[in-house]
């Protein structure tokens, strides 16, 4: 029975392409003992690499995984609000991965990476992997950063981007965004988180905010690439949806989009290049049953691949960072 692991990174075995693998052997009722044994260990190797995969580990029910991640993270687990997809909540702060259609892409992205406040850590257990597809790929977010043109970065990192949301029942409803029915709940956290809003109607919420494109990471100093322009942009929707999008709404009307921070449109061109430093960056395996896979949320991005068949994946995230907190 393995019950204690070396703390280096030399302990990582390849999964995709990169050191990030820990196998462990771990029986359900030994469970307890081990993560005693082991906490230190692997919250060492998270914070010299970013990213750590252990395979195999037997985690029983949404509570069990709370109690787990918040003795890794050494952290109580956070709620979920200002969402961009959807998910359900299980017991505990424990929550599904995003719901969008199995057949759809969720492309890479830092974890609420379009406001000025996120989550640090993020967790995926996998509780049943998809019988055809269904990975979950990352990203090093210094490497991404590196592989876009300077001259994109610069201007990214010098006009900031702009998110305006228009919630409805294209997109989220508000309610589900901000996990409440209570406009004034609304309206104070967009007041306590920077975010400016419009009422509109009789029951219609636009939201715009300012973030970064980019910062230097609290513990490594180093630059990482950290917003989700490449998402937000109508762009990202593929040629036909983008279209059907521009001749039914005005775009300051569409349910999502993004701009520079002065209000520039921003050139689609630029957010392919992007596109593709992430793709030649992104690191892929197949899940296992009882994986559970460990990520710096601001080192390493995550997505999601199409998939066929039954697939449960749950997330929980902890430990708050406010980009003023941060330099860029």
């Amino acid at each position: 029975m393995q019950n204690t692991i070396d703390n280096t990174v030399k302990k990582l075995e390849k999964l995709g392409g990169e050191s990030i693998l820990l196998p462990v052997d771990v029986a359900a009722g030994e469970l307890n003992t081990w993560l005693q044994s082991n906490t230190e260990s692997i919250k060492t190797l998270l914070n010299s690499y970013g990213a750590v995969v252990i395979r195999k580990l037997p985690i029983q029910g949404s509570k069990k995984l709370e109690r787990v991640l918040t003795t890794l993270f050494d952290d109580k687990l956070l709620e979920y609000n200002y969402r961009s997809t959807p998910r359900t909540k299980m017991r505990g702060r424990i929550y599904t991965s995003s719901e969008y259609h199995p057949e759809e892409t969720i492309g890479l992205h830092n974890e609420n990476a379009y406001s000025n406040e996120w989550a640090m850590q993020i967790a995926f257990y996998c509780v049943k992997p998809a019988e055809v597809g269904g990975a979950t790929p990352i990203a090093d977010s210094r490497k991404v950063y590196q592989a876009i043109p300077a001259e994109i970065r610069e201007e990214f990192e010098r006009k900031k981007l702009l998110y305006v949301r228009n919630y409805g029942d294209i997109d989220l409803p508000w309610q589900e965004v901000f996990q409440t029915n209570d406009r004034k709940e609304v309206e104070e956290f967009c007041s306590n988180n920077a975010i400016n809003f419009e009422w509109r109607g009789d029951n219609d919420l636009r939201t715009s905010q300012l973030a970064g494109a980019a910062y230097n990471h609290p513990k490594t100093m180093e630059k990482v690439w950290f917003n989700q322009a490449h998402l937000f942009h109508v762009s990202s929707l593929g040629e036909d949806n983008e279209k059907s999008l521009l001749d039914t709404f005005e775009k300051d009307n569409l349910p999502r989009n993004v701009y520079f921070g002065n209000g520039d449109e921003i050139d689609a061109d630029m957010l392919n290049i992007i596109r593709k430093a992430y793709e030649q960056n992104m690191i892929t395996f197949d899940w296992h049953e009882g994986d559970l896979m460990l990520l710096d949320n601001m080192l390493f991005s995550h997505g999601r691949q199409p998939y066929s068949g039954s697939r449960r994946v749950l997330v929980g995230m902890a430990g708050v960072m406010n980009a003023s907190l941060l330099t860029n």
